[in-house]
């Protein structure tokens, strides 16, 4: 019985320490690998880094559509854009002309 007691007297200790070093391990796991841990946060970091790319993108696109748009309102028709417009949609040259299509480059479409 002595023995089991001095068992008893020593293990506790010790399992109070493996059970607190197992919460720290099983926290800190959780903090960097978990749903909302460290590499999740890094992970849609990089995301959200990417659709802020995307929108600034599309936003440059939205702008240069806009400035094309309003110069074909009625209280400011350009003229020379609007013949561009029809020729190119409809497929129309004059008998004397000649039409050559420039086909649109990466550096062009990017302005």
């Amino acid at each position: 019985m002595g023995f089991m007691r001095k068992i008893r007297e020593h293990a506790r200790p010790v399992t109070t320490k493996v059970l607190a070093v197992g919460l720290v391990v099983y926290f800190a796991y959780h903090i960097v690998e978990g749903d909302r841990g460290l590499i999740a946060w890094l992970r849609l970091d990089g995301k959200l880094a990417e659709a802020e790319t995307r929108l600034a993108t599309l936003h440059i696109k939205r702008q240069r559509l806009e400035r094309r748009v309003a110069l074909m309102r009625r209280q400011h028709v350009d003229e020379d854009m609007l013949d561009e417009q029809v020729r190119r949609m409809l497929n129309l040259v004059r008998a004397n002309e000649i039409m050559i299509y420039d086909s649109p480059t990466k550096d062009r479409q990017t302005k």
